[in-house]
């Protein structure tokens, strides 16, 4: 009989301790998500709660809730609400010519 073992819910935030970690992460995320918004505002997300959803709450204006509602997976942030994460998570969101 086989053994039992338990199996964790990974969480990519766990992972993320130092600021090249975060910035390596963004950077992977903006490249692989570039077509998908709830894709990348679930990246921010996943940083946010890395660096601390309070903290980051406090910094933007915006309520904990709000940020954990606009930042979900099924969260849908007007630009404007991005756009403050972004700058208060000391990240940039850079623009570029499609390639072919």
């Amino acid at each position: 009989m086989a053994g039992k073992f338990t199996l964790k819910k990974w969480d990519s935030a766990a992972h993320l301790k130092t600021e090249a970690d975060i910035s390596r992460y963004w950077e992977a995320c903006l490249e692989e998500g570039r077509d998908d918004p709830s894709f990348i505002t679930t990246a921010l997300g996943t940083i946010a709660r890395a660096r601390g959803m309070s903290q980051l709450a406090r910094e933007t204006g915006l309520t904990r809730e709000g940020l954990y509602n606009a930042l979900s997976p099924g969260g849908n942030p007007e630009l404007g609400t991005v756009m403050k994460v972004i700058r208060a998570l000391g990240l940039e969101l850079r623009g570029a010519a499609a390639k072919g």
